[in-house]
């Protein structure tokens, strides 16, 4: 430790016995005994080798060398106080950025955008889409929103959300819909099958989930991103496998149908924040984003 400045906690002691012209009042305000605070006011005199407070009947009163330091430290304790209450008001006016991947964010997270915003107002969110490798780490994100599969890192603090199921999804639009609705799973081994290269462990998964060969499976288009494939899908050019989450509206509205129903992967929706940060809006919005996805 620099031996320019005596222990800051020593300093706090005193500063705040000084404000208060008492050692109980100081006591009361930070926390602790009144023998704690003296044990800092007497570091704080061994440290500069002078005495700050002298005895004046029961109480004490400031030395002409403690009238300095008051002085000093009391004007350093208030610029400090000032400061830092700006740069907590600036962090609650500060929008708070979300990373999210493009697929997430146009077919799960803008249809409830309207939504977030009425319920969460101080959020201010501001969307930072990615289709590539998002990372949680990059500067200028508040938090990030992603699959991905434990272990989280110990740098995060990580708000699991949901568990990934993923499942097959077909328009009603699909040339062989009428046949496949009604077929078993193994029916998609004779299918050109669409698919991400995002999510090439997407297929492959499903079929072990239900008990087929993944060598079996015959895959045709494929598209760079989820958003992309889905799009196909919807549009009937085939078979897509996607994330439930991402398909649950179009499910619910008769867009794409899932005749053989999803399996749970190892990944979960999680919302990863820095643990570097205490930005408590970070917690509300795992909270909210839970109740969306319940």
């Amino acid at each position: 430790m620099s031996k320019d400045l005596p222990p800051l906690n020593a300093l706090r002691a005193f500063e705040a016995a000084a404000r208060l012209q008492s050692v109980s009042q100081a006591a009361s305000e930070l926390s602790v005994t009144h023998g704690a605070v003296s044990r800092q006011i007497r570091l704080l005199e061994d440290d500069l080798g002078v005495a700050l407070f002298s005895k004046e009947g029961r109480g004490v009163k400031l030395t002409d060398a403690g009238l300095r330091l008051r002085d000093a430290a009391g004007e350093a304790f208030d610029r400090l106080r000032a400061c830092c209450a700006e740069l907590r008001q600036q962090t609650v006016d500060a929008p708070f950025v979300l990373g999210c991947p493009g697929s997430l964010l146009a077919r799960w997270f803008i249809p409830r955008l309207d939504r977030l915003n009425r319920e969460l107002p101080e959020l201010r969110l501001q969307l930072s889409a990615s289709e590539g490798e998002l990372d949680p780490r990059r500067p200028g994100l508040d938090a990030t929103l992603l699959y991905a599969e434990p272990p989280w890192p110990s740098d995060m603090q990580v708000y699991e959300l949901a568990s990934e199921s993923i499942g097959p999804v077909l328009s009603p639009h699909h040339p062989h819909c009428a046949a496949l609705h009604q077929a078993p799973a193994s029916a998609l081994l004779g299918e050109a099958l669409l698919y991400t290269a995002s999510r090439p462990q997407a297929w492959p998964a499903w079929a072990k989930g239900n008990g087929l060969e993944p060598d079996a499976l015959r895959m045709g288009q494929g598209f760079e991103h989820l958003y992309f494939l889905l799009e196909a899908a919807l549009a009937g050019l085939g078979v897509a496998i996607a994330p439930h989450q991402l398909v649950a509206d179009d499910l619910r509205q008769g867009r794409l149908l899932a005749p053989w129903g999803f399996v749970e992967t190892g990944a979960r929706l999680a919302l990863w924040v820095p643990s570097r940060r205490t930005d408590r809006r970070a917690e509300r919005l795992a909270d909210w984003l839970r109740q969306q996805l319940a």
